[in-house]
Parts: structure tokens; C-alpha cells; sequence
């Protein structure tokens, strides 16, 4: 098992958990959706924002542009609709970016500037497994928020990903 291959693996699964939460979500009553909570980002729209913007954010260091992002947080958080279309068409992008990617680009270092300002330094593929882990880390936080609500979240976890979703032959 190659790092090229496991990182191809993880943005594919990355998409299919966010698509099955957002499937999922957009069955719930929207005001739980909206509603404000004691939870991280306050809510689930403002944590389904809160990724879409850091997806952006690393996609912009991945390519040495600038993100023009102040803050990782939204305000006012997009429509449900709007976050689904940008985070799928995010997803899309890290799928052909880690498609794109040798072992000896995944050790390649990327320098960039974190929102508050502070230098930071980390190879290519550090960058990538930071972002499936960032997304699974508040797809986590909605999860939890499903409960809350009286809801079940979808059962998402990687390995019902492969069982159910995932085809090797898609990886090159």
C-alpha cells in the first residue's frame, strides 16, 4: 500500500462521506440545520461553511496563490444548497489534484501563510491527509449534532466506504 494510492483512496471517501452527510442533512427540518448550538462552529451550517472555506484556503496553498480568506469562520453561512455545490465541487478538485500526484510530489514541501499570519510549512501529502482528516474531524461535530437534534446521522465511517462505495480500479 503506497502513500499515492492510500491519499487517492482518502479524497475519494472524503467526497462520498460528505455527499452522504449532506444527503442526509438535507432530510432534516431546516431549521436544525440553522439552528444555533453549543457546538463547534455553533451549528451545522456554520461547520459545513467552516470547511468549505478551509478546503479553499488549502487549495489555494496546494497551488502557491492566495486565498484572500481573513478568518476560517463565515458570518452568515451560504445556503445549504450553496455549501452542498461548493464542497462537491472542492471535493472534485482534491480527487484530480491527488490523481495528479507521484511520491516524490507528495514529499514535496509547500510554504504558506496561515489566516492569522504566521509562516507554515508542510509536504504536499501532509497537506492532503490534513484536509480528509480536517473534514472527518466536523463531520464528526455534525454527527453529534444529528443526535442532538433526535436524529440518526448516515453511518459514513471509511470502512463502510469500502464495503460499500470504494473501487481500487479508480486509482490508477
Amino acid at each position: 500500500m503506497s502513500a499515492v494510492r492510500n491519499i487517492r483512496m482518502l479524497t475519494r471517501y472524503n467526497k462520498w462521506a460528505n455527499n452522504m452527510l449532506l444527503d442526509a442533512i438535507a432530510t432534516l427540518p431546516s431549521d436544525e440545520v440553522t439552528k444555533q448550538r453549543a457546538a463547534a462552529f455553533g451549528g451545522m451550517s456554520f461547520a459545513l461553511a467552516h470547511v468549505a472555506i478551509v478546503d479553499q484556503i488549502w487549495r489555494a496553498h496546494l497551488l502557491g496563490m492566495d486565498h484572500g480568506f481573513k478568518s476560517r469562520t463565515a458570518e452568515s453561512p451560504d445556503s445549504l444548497e450553496l455549501l452542498a455545490e461548493k464542497l462537491n465541487e472542492m471535493g472534485d478538485w482534491y480527487i484530480e489534484y491527488a490523481d495528479t500526484m507521484s511520491e516524490s510530489l507528495l514529499n514535496e514541501k509547500v510554504h504558506f501563510c496561515f489566516v492569522d499570519g504566521g509562516a507554515g510549512e508542510m509536504m504536499r501529502g501532509d497537506i492532503l491527509t490534513h484536509v480528509c482528516n480536517h473534514k472527518a474531524f466536523h463531520r464528526g461535530h455534525i454527527g453529534d449534532m444529528f443526535y442532538q437534534s433526535g436524529y440518526r446521522p448516515p453511518s459514513i465511517d471509511l470502512p463502510v466506504y469500502i464495503r460499500d462505495a470504494f473501487n481500487e480500479s479508480e486509482l490508477g
